[in-house]
């Protein structure tokens, strides 16, 4: 599998998307992280709804990755997005329900899954841009830029 991440910027905002493809014939594993990732990413946007707080998106999605027997990244979230690529506050995948911020619509955010099949750690290699899992196991990445409207959620990036 290969995760593809793409910012773009278009009349001084950006928008931030991702998806992780597979090739060829992949494992059981490989194909249910995906689908638990893809399908995490739809729980977190449908629950980034107006009037909720920030972490009650993230603790749907630690939720769902976890009852699947999946980890979320820590190291890496999710983030306000709009003139620059990556604003405040983050997003993170793992909260606690009830907690941070209120959405309110006119809000950006990116929206961003990285779901392993083992620990949730991460590490940095040499050239100091690719990450891997600690463990060396798969993991999957899945984004969407969206904004919080006063009737729900639109996808920017769709």
């Amino acid at each position: 599998i290969v995760s593809i991440d793409i910012g773009v910027k278009f009349r001084d905002y950006f928008a931030d998307a991702a998806v992780t493809l597979g090739g060829g014939k992949i494992s059981d594993t490989a194909e249910k992280l995906m689908r638990v990732t893809e399908k995490a990413l739809a729980i977190g946007i449908e629950n980034a709804l107006p009037g909720k707080r920030l972490f009650d998106v993230s603790a749907k999605i630690q939720e769902y990755v976890e009852s699947n027997g999946f980890s979320v990244v820590r190291v890496f979230v999710g983030h306000g997005i709009g003139t620059e690529i990556h604003e405040e506050p983050e997003v993170p995948n793992f909260g606690r329900q009830g907690t941070g911020p209120r959405l309110e619509p006119g809000m950006v955010r990116a929206i961003e899954q990285m779901v392993n099949a083992g620990t949730h750690e991460v590490e940095i290699l040499e050239d100091g841009w690719t990450a891997v899992t600690k463990d060396r196991r798969l993991s999957a990445h899945f984004e969407h830029t969206i904004a919080v409207r006063k009737d729900g959620v639109e996808i920017l990036t769709a």
